[in-house]
């Protein structure tokens, strides 16, 4: 018998085989002709390269290999699959305490870039800036990995280093060595603004407890007569929906602040019950401002509760649920998409001003802030 009908006789048996074994198991799920097909596609391509490719080949590498490819397939850089090593490394990042360098990420269009640096942490101290793109970790692109990884790879043990590779616009790549540390965030802070009756909040995220620290610091201004609020939301990368519901309960009046929509159509709504709001808001946002900030800037917006001045948020409006496997590893998937109250998609699109008002390069102030505190007037004067 010649090499080739050996060969071919080999794939025909693989083929066979995995169609025996796809049929057995569609059957028993009642699957129909086109997905048995499609598995027995699969499983013939595996059994292939287990019987001919040059190497031997584990059935877990393969398996994990696949999964991995259904996950970025989707197009989607916030679903993830995380082999039992990664998927290990963050539940202990989630359970217990780690170190971190104190920025969150964006993703988008293929860049790992910073969103925001946290006061008083390992990023603030090294110099990185809103806008920085990470090009590698330790010498690693990022482009090796998922874009979820990248913060995986970031955090790590306290008091230990990492190596982040920066691309700057109008610069060269740069090397910036941070040690990892713990990160407390003290995510509201407010202020009364010099001259004025308009009080100045701003939050940096959406923690566990923003809730309350976002209600203690409103105490405090509304206590020193404050008549307008400036809700500073820039550089916002959003956090915890609860959190957010709880500010929203503040100063967005009564009724839908968003709806939380399956791809059944299933829905969920979170509501305000706050009877009308207090006073005059202004939200100052920008391209960084993210999720939570968005349901809580759109809510505000669609609900005629405040004016938006700024630019354009990030459009990241998706639900992400982490999934154990049966291997120790696991899935972080997207299984939903957060809507507005008046129904507006946030995801992709982003939330636009009522006024744009952008940095130009030769900017010394806040013109987005003063421009802000120029509606206010208006606002206070009518």
């Amino acid at each position: 018998m010649t090499k080739k009908k050996i060969v071919l006789i080999m794939v025909l048996t693989a083929i066979m085989s995995a169609g025996l074994t796809i049929g057995a198991i569609c059957a028993a799920l009642g699957l129909d002709a086109a997905r048995a097909a499609n598995m027995a596609r699969f499983f013939g391509v595996m059994r292939l390269i287990e019987m001919r490719y040059v190497t031997p080949v584990d059935d877990e590498t393969l398996i994990d290999g696949a999964i991995s490819g259904m996950v970025q397939s989707l197009d989607d850089p916030h679903s993830i699959y995380m082999k039992a090593s990664m998927f290990k490394e963050l539940r202990e990042q989630t359970e217990g305490e780690f170190g971190g360098i104190g920025v969150t990420m964006g993703f988008k269009d293929s860049k790992v870039t910073i969103i925001s640096v946290l006061e008083g942490t390992p990023g603030e101290a090294a110099g990185l800036m809103a806008g920085d793109e990470i090009v590698a970790v330790d010498g690693t692109p990022v482009t090796e990995w998922q874009p979820e990884e990248v913060a995986l790879h970031i955090r790590g043990e306290i008091d230990t280093n990492v190596v982040l590779t920066i691309r700057r616009a109008g610069e060269d790549d740069h090397d910036y060595t941070l040690t990892r540390a713990t990160i407390k965030i003290h995510s509201v802070k407010g202020k009364m603004i010099d001259g004025t009756q308009i009080g100045y909040l701003r939050i940096a995220s959406f923690a566990e407890h923003t809730g309350e620290e976002f209600k203690q610091e409103l105490s405090a201004l509304e206590a020193q007569d404050m008549k307008g609020l400036i809700l500073d939301l820039r550089q916002n990368p959003g956090g915890l929906i609860t959190s957010c519901v709880k500010v929203a309960n503040e100063v967005v009046p009564k009724g839908t602040i968003v709806s939380v929509v399956e791809r059944d159509g299933s829905k969920e709504e979170y509501t305000s019950s706050l009877e009308a709001p207090k006073y005059p808001i202004v939200v100052l946002i920008d391209g960084n401002s993210a999720s939570a900030s968005e349901i809580l800037s759109g809510a505000l917006q669609d609900t005629g509760a405040a004016t938006l001045v700024g630019t354009t948020s990030y459009g990241k409006g998706s639900v992400q649920m982490v999934l154990p496997l049966l291997h120790d590893d696991g899935i972080k998937l997207t299984i939903a998409k957060y809507y507005t109250p008046n129904g507006r998609s946030i995801d992709g699109t982003g939330i636009t001003p009522d006024v744009e008002v952008g940095f130009s390069p030769g900017d010394t102030q806040d013109v987005q802030l003063e421009k802000a505190e120029e509606v206010m007037e208006e606002k206070l004067a009518q």
